[in-house]
C-alpha cells in the first residue's frame, strides 16, 4: 500500500500496474533493486512514490524533528531527461500539497542557485553522474550527503557501457560507505545481460529485487521499399533519395521523430525535406547534440506542445525523454543494433498501451535485408550485451583527485571501497599504490615535474593543497572527451552551436557551409569561434561529425545471417523485404553464390584494379577492419604483398597488384585461432591505435589540460602533448598503468578482439565457399565502392562508379 501513489493515480483517473506495486512494496522493505519496463509505463512513478513514502514514514517515527537534509540523489545520463524527471516529480509534490523539494543540477544550472542547493539542500536532487563528483569534490560533502537513503540511477544500460558508468559506480561506492544503509534502485531498459546490470549496479554483496514489468509493448514495423531495386547497390545516398516516401508518413502523423545516425545526416535531410516541402519552414525542425542549449529546448518544448510535424535527430532524442504527441518514427538507415532501434521505437506511443509505430528507411539495395532481419529479432526477442568498462584507472586516478580536493582520503579506506565496485574488483594493492604515485609524484617518469605532483600526504590524509590544482580539476572532472568544438555565430554574437574544429580549419572565408539547417558563409575564424552569416546559395559543405561510425551489433549481426540463410528458400508474402531483393539474389546467385549459414562466401575477383578477395563474415564494419588485417597479415606470410582493405557492415576485401594466395592459405588455416592474439597484434599497427587512444586516457587522468570554458585546448596541441606522455612512457615506464590501459580498450573496444575471436572460431567450423566470378557481384560492388571513393578522392568519382555499374548491369 502506498497511500501517496493511490491518492494521485486515483486524481489522474489511472490504475497502478502490478510492476509499480512490487517496487512500493519491495521499496517500503527497505529493499533495492533493479526495475526494467517498456517505455511510457510509468517507471519513474513506480520508484518516485516508493520515495516519498519512506520520507514520510521516516519522518513521522522522528515526530519531524529531521534538519532538511538530501533524501534523495536521481542520477540520469542527459540533461533533457534530468530536466523531465524534474518536472514530473515536481508536478506530484505540487498536486499533492507535499513540502517535499526537488532541485535540478546539471550543466546548465547556475553558480548561484548551485549554492543555493548547497546551503540549503532539498529533499531529492535530480542530476548527472559528472555533477555528482563535482558535489565529491566540494567541502562538507560527507555532511551533505549524510541524510541520504536513496540513489537512483536512470537509463542504467546506458551509462553502464561507458566509462560515466565507471564515475557512478565510484560514486556509489563513496556514498555507500557514508550511509551503510543507502538504498539504490536502477531503472534500465532491456538488454540481454540484465542480471549483471544489477548486480555491478548495487554490489556483489546487495541479492537486490529484479522487477520486471509483465507488458510486451506492441510495435509495428515496416520497410520502405524503393520504386526500383538497384541490383548493384552503394552507399552513399544517404537515404535523401527516398525523401519522397516520408512525406505522405509525415504529413498523416500528428508528430513524427526522423533518426539519423550522424549529425550531418541530419543536417542533410533536413535540407532535402524542406526542398521538396517549402511550406513545411517553421514546422519540422532539427535536433542534434552540437546544436545551442537554446535551440535544443526550444525544439523540445514544441515537441511536448504538438507544434512540430516532424523533427529530424540523431540519438540526441532516443533516451527516456516522453513526447507524447509524438505518435511515428522513420529509422533512416541502419540502426546497427536491436536494442538502439527498439529505443528509438518507443519514442512513439509513449503511452500504456498506445501502439509505436517504426518505419525503417534502408539507404541502398542490400540495407533492405535489415528491415526482415529487425522484425526476425524483435519477434525472437533478441538484445544485445552491454559491456561493462574494467580497469579504467584513468578514471579512478580522477576521482583520488576529487576526493582529495574536498576532504582528503586516507588509502586504505579508500582502497576497500573502490574495490568493492565492479570495475576495479580485480585491482592490486600495487596497482592501487601505483595509482597514488601518480597524483603524487607523477609516477615512476614525471617525477622532475612538479605540476604532476598534485597530492601530498599529510599524517595519512591524502589532500590537494594548491588551489591552482583544484581549480584547473573541477574545470575537467567527467569522462566525455570530444574533438575540439569551434564555436558557430552570428557577427551579432547569436550563438548557434558546435562544430569540430578540424571542419573549420579545411575552410577559407567565403567559404559556404550547411549547418542548424541554415546555408552559412563563413567570415572568419576568432580564437575558437567560426563567425559567419547567412547565405541565400544553395550549395556548401555539410559538416561530419568524427564520432558518426556506429558498428555493427553482433546480435543483428546473427539476425541478418538468419536472413540470409532465407533468402535460399522460397519467399513467402509475409517477408516482403526479401521478396523484394529476389532479383538482386538472383543475380548473386548466377554470377557467384550467395552467402548461407554453416558456410563463408569468398570471392575472389581480378579487375584492372588488381586481384581482390572479397569475404563475406556479416559481423559488422568494426570486426571486418580486425579481421582483414590479419588475414592480410597470414596472406603476406605466404607470399609477400600489399594490400589495400575496404569494409562494410557485411564483409570485407583485399585488393593487390599480385594474385591472392588464398586457396593455398586456407591449406594452411587462413582462419585458425591459433596465434590469433599475436597475428592482431603483429598485423595491426595498434602501437599507432593506442597511441590515438591515449589522448582520451590522459585527459581523463588529468595529464593534458583541456582548457577553460570558452578557451579550449586546440585538438591537436591536446594529441600532441598526449602523445608525448605515451612515448615518454614507452621508453621510461613500460608498465605504466594508463599505458596498459591504453592497448587493453584497443583490443577490446575498438577491435572489439573478443568478438574477433568468436568470428573466427564460428569459421573455423564453416565450410568455404570460394567462387571466380569474371566480374563485380551485386554483394561485392558496395565493398568496393567504399575503396573506390578512397582512390577518387576528386567529385568525378561517383561519375566514374555510375559508369562500372552501368556495365556490371549489362
Amino acid at each position: 500500500m502506498n497511500i501517496f501513489a493511490d491518492a494521485w493515480f486515483s486524481d489522474q483517473g489511472w490504475t497502478a500496474h502490478a510492476f509499480q506495486k512490487k517496487a512500493w512494496a519491495a521499496i517500503a522493505k527497505g529493499r533495492s533493486g533493479l526495475l526494467n519496463a517498456p517505455t511510457g509505463y510509468g517507471k519513474t512513478m513506480a520508484i518516485w512514490f516508493g520515495v516519498l513514502h519512506h520520507y514520510y514514514i521516516r519522518r513521522k517515527i522522528k515526530k519531524g524533528r529531521d534538519i532538511p537534509k538530501l533524501h534523495c540523489l536521481w542520477i540520469t545520463p542527459l540533461r533533457a531527461l534530468s530536466s523531465e524527471i524534474y518536472q514530473a516529480t515536481t508536478l506530484v509534490s505540487d498536486d499533492l500539497a507535499l513540502d517535499y523539494k526537488i532541485g535540478l543540477r546539471t550543466g546548465d544550472t547556475s553558480s548561484k542557485l548551485r549554492q543555493e542547493q548547497k546551503k540549503k539542500p532539498p529533499q531529492a536532487l535530480v542530476t548527472t553522474p559528472e555533477s555528482v563528483h563535482i558535489l565529491l569534490a566540494s567541502k562538507g560533502y560527507s555532511d551533505y550527503f549524510s541524510g541520504l537513503e536513496f540513489v537512483v540511477v536512470d537509463e542504467w544500460h546506458e551509462l553502464m557501457g561507458s566509462k560515466r558508468g565507471v564515475l557512478v559506480e565510484l560514486a556509489l561506492s563513496r556514498l555507500k560507505a557514508l550511509n551503510p544503509k543507502l538504498k539504490i534502485w536502477g531503472i534500465s531498459a532491456t538488454i540481454g545481460n540484465l542480471e549483471e546490470a544489477k548486480v555491478i549496479l548495487l554490489g556483489p554483496d546487495n541479492k537486490g529485487e529484479m522487477i520486471k514489468a509483465n507488458i510486451k509493448k506492441r510495435i509495428q514495423i515496416e520497410t520502405l521499399l524503393p520504386d526500383v531495386l538497384e541490383r548493384f547497390p552503394w552507399a552513399g545516398h544517404l537515404g535523401v533519395h527516398m525523401a519522397e516516401k516520408v512525406i505522405p508518413i509525415i504529413e498523416q502523423s500528428q508528430s513524427t521523430l526522423l533518426f539519423t545516425n550522424t549529425r550531418s545526416q541530419a543536417e542533410m535531410w533536413y535540407r532535402q525535406l524542406l526542398e521538396l516541402k517549402p511550406d513545411w519552414a517553421g514546422a519540422i525542425a532539427l535536433h542534434h547534440g552540437s546544436l545551442s542549449n537554446e535551440i535544443r529546448i526550444w525544439v523540445e518544448n514544441a515537441l511536448h506542445e504538438g507544434n512540430l510535424k516532424a523533427v529530424i535527430c540523431t540519438s540526441s532524442l532516443d533516451l527516456g525523454v516522453d513526447f507524447r504527441p509524438v505518435d511515428t518514427v522513420v529509422q533512416i538507415g541502419s540502426p546497427k543494433g536491436i536494442a538502439r532501434f527498439l529505443q528509438r521505437a518507443g519514442r512513439s506511443g509513449h503511452q500504456p498501451g498506445a501502439l509505436s509505430k517504426v518505419y525503417f528507411l534502408p539507404t541502398h539495395s542490400l540495407e533492405i535485408m535489415e528491415g526482415a532481419s529487425l522484425k526476425y529479432a524483435v519477434k525472437e526477442e533478441m538484445m544485445e550485451q552491454r559491456i561493462p568498462y574494467i580497469r579504467s584507472f584513468d578514471v579512478l586516478v580522477q576521482y583520488l583527485v576529487t576526493l582529495a580536493i574536498s576532504e582528503g582520503f586516507k588509502a586504505d579506506e579508500t582502497y576497500l571501497e573502490i574495490k568493492s565496485t565492479h570495475c576495479f574488483a580485480s585491482i592490486s594493492k600495487e596497482e592501487f599504490n601505483e595509482c597514488l604515485l601518480m597524483i603524487t609524484k607523477g609516477g615512476r617518469s614525471l617525477g622532475a615535474y612538479d605540476e604532476f605532483h598534485k597530492v601530498v600526504a599529510e599524517e595519512g590524509l591524502f589532500k590537494v593543497t594548491s588551489r591552482r590544482i583544484a581549480h584547473r580539476h573541477l574545470l575537467n572532472i567527467g569522462t566525455i572527451v570530444s574533438d575540439a568544438m569551434m564555436q558557430v555565430k552570428y557577427m551579432s554574437g547569436k550563438y548557434l552551436g558546435t562544430i569540430e574544429e578540424w571542419f573549420i580549419s579545411r575552410m577559407k572565408p567565403g567559404d559556404t557551409f550547411w549547418f542548424s539547417g541554415r546555408n552559412l558563409e563563413l567570415i572568419m575564424v576568432r580564437e575558437m569561434q567560426a563567425i559567419v552569416r547567412n547565405n541565400t546559395g544553395k550549395k556548401g559543405a555539410v559538416p561530419s561529425w568524427m564520432g558518426g561510425r556506429l558498428p555493427l551489433s553482433a546480435d543483428l549481426g546473427v539476425a541478418l545471417r538468419h536472413s540470409m540463410d532465407l533468402a535460399h528458400l522460397p519467399v513467402g508474402r509475409n517477408n516482403p523485404e526479401l521478396k523484394f531483393l529476389t532479383p538482386l539474389f538472383q543475380r548473386q546467385k548466377e554470377v557467384s553464390a550467395l552467402p548461407a549459414e554453416g558456410t563463408l562466401l569468398m570471392e575472389s575477383i581480378q579487375t584492372k584494379y588488381g586481384h581482390h578477395l572479397f569475404v563475406y563474415p556479416f559481423e559488422g564494419k568494426f570486426v571486418h577492419e580486425g579481421m582483414a588485417a590479419v588475414i592480410a597479415f597470414r596472406l603476406s606470410k605466404i607470399r609477400k604483398a600489399t594490400f589495400s582493405i575496404a569494409t562494410n557492415e557485411y564483409g570485407f576485401e583485399l585488393l593487390s597488384d599480385s594474385p591472392i594466395p588464398v586457396e593455398e592459405a586456407l591449406g594452411s588455416g587462413l582462419f585458425d585461432t591459433g596465434n590469433l592474439l599475436s597475428d592482431i597484434k603483429l598485423g595491426i599497427n595498434t602501437n599507432e591505435m593506442a597511441r590515438r587512444r591515449f589522448r582520451d586516457i590522459a585527459s581523463i587522468a588529468g595529464l593534458v589540460f583541456q582548457g577553460y570554458p570558452g578557451k579550449p585546448i586546440k585538438t591537436r596541441h591536446l594529441q600532441a602533448n598526449s602523445s608525448l606522455f605515451f612515448s615518454v612512457f614507452e621508453d621510461y615506464d613500460p608498465g605504466n598503468l594508463l599505458l596498459r590501459q591504453a592497448y587493453d580498450e584497443v583490443m577490446d573496444f575498438q577491435l572489439e578482439s573478443a568478438r574477433m575471436y568468436s568470428a573466427f572460431v564460428r569459421i573455423s567450423s564453416h565450410a568455404i565457399n570460394i567462387t571466380f566470378p569474371e566480374r563485380l557481384t551485386p554483394f561485392s560492388f558496395p565493398i568496393f565502392a567504399e575503396s573506390f571513393r578512397e582512390r577518387y578522392s576528386n567529385e568525378d568519382w561517383q561519375t566514374r562508379l555510375g559508369k562500372l555499374k552501368t556495365t556490371l548491369e549489362k
